[in-house]
């Protein structure tokens, strides 16, 4: 096994297993050992696809003669994360005779994995899918635990399915072809991790900060299988969000609100998450949760990775606030956020004042 390679392992009702190593789309081998029948639909976008699809296609094809293989690319971005967008998915389905033994390869960053991924949970109630993820951010994030959707206008991610995939194959090669931003977007979900379940972690990422900026494949592949660890413990013990899983959302209330608000086309999640992040610690200490020493600390770390800790200018507080009203995550009884009580201990607190959220947004 090649020494940079990691393998995390996915229990609960569906299980599947993360692999994480460089060159792992041109493993023909492992690709199609999670195609069942004779039908797979490579779903990718317009950035990826002239980049990694010809390799993915040649080397399924490989070792799978026999299969009828199809790509169905859309213009890459967040705001092709549509209806229309997984009706084009849908469609190419049903040209290629898909049956139930049908596998959707996602092949790309979370927009891929989510609208391919909620393509798989409709098509015929439910085909295989494999995430094939090439962005940081989908590594360590979108493409484990199952969550796929789409977005509407009235917000991200409303209309969707929990699908688990049936197994996540992380080629870090991929994450050399990412533009800088989008590499430094993937950490803002790497340094969640830290800042919700393990203050060690994030100590470690303040360490190796430059040598995981400059694509130590060492390093990511260490980064990104301790990421999925946390998230696969998290989604093994509450699959469907009924718990513990909203701890995963630490910065998102905040982050979903700037993205939609933004017509998704300002700051990319990785981004509105970092900005999230640090807004979430501030009101941990605005409501005496937390000490505002440990937001500075993570205001910090998030700077060093390149991410942006400030509300993008021109965002109106209230018209964030009315964002927030909307998201999954909102209550009845009022807004809710994941918050901490220190770097490290993250916890959901419900019907929080709508005035100490303005206050922070404000600040």
């Amino acid at each position: 096994m090649n020494p940079t390679t990691r393998q995390v392992e996915v229990g609960g009702g569906a299980p599947y297993r993360i692999d994480i190593a460089p060159g792992l789309l041109d493993d023909g081998a492992l690709l199609a050992s999670h195609l069942r029948g004779r039908h797979a639909l490579i779903v990718s976008d317009s950035q990826v696809a002239p980049l990694h699809a010809q390799r993915v296609q040649a080397a399924l094809g490989s070792v799978r003669p026999d299969a009828r293989i199809a790509l169905h690319v859309f213009d890459a971005g967040e705001a092709s994360k549509t209806l229309a967008n997984f009706s084009g998915v849908i469609d190419a389905l049903a040209a290629l005779g898909a049956t139930r033994d049908a596998c959707v390869y996602a092949l790309g960053g979370g927009v891929v994995g989510d609208l391919a991924g909620f393509a798989a949970a409709c098509w015929m109630r439910g085909i295989d899918c494999v995430q094939l993820p090439t962005t940081l951010l989908a590594m360590v994030d979108s493409s484990v635990g199952g969550k796929t959707a789409v977005d509407i206008a009235q917000g991200k991610n409303l209309v969707g399915a929990f699908h688990p995939p049936r197994a996540v194959i992380a080629d870090t090669s991929t994450l050399r072809t990412l533009p800088p931003r989008e590499l430094r977007a993937g950490f803002a979900e790497v340094i969640k991790y830290g800042a919700i379940v393990d203050a060690g972690f994030l100590h470690w990422l303040e360490v190796n900060a430059d040598a995981l900026l400059a694509s130590d494949d060492g390093l990511l592949a260490q980064a990104i299988a301790h990421s999925c660890v946390h998230k696969a413990a998290i989604t093994e013990r509450d699959p469907f969000e009924h718990g513990e899983r909203a701890l995963l959302n630490f910065g998102h209330t905040f982050g979903h609100a700037i993205e939609a608000e933004q017509g998704y086309g300002g700051l990319n999640h990785g981004e509105a998450v970092a900005v999230g992040m640090l807004l979430a610690a501030r009101l941990s200490a605005a409501l005496r949760l937390a000490d505002a020493g440990d937001g500075e600390r993570l205001r910090a770390l998030l700077q060093r990775f390149g991410l942006p800790t400030t509300v993008p200018a021109g965002l109106q507080a209230e018209a964030l606030v009315a964002r927030m009203r909307l998201d999954k995550k909102a209550q009845g009884s009022g807004l809710r956020f994941v918050l901490w009580d220190r770097a490290g201990a993250a916890r959901v607190v419900a019907g929080v004042d709508e005035a100490q959220v303005l206050d922070v947004l404000r600040g």
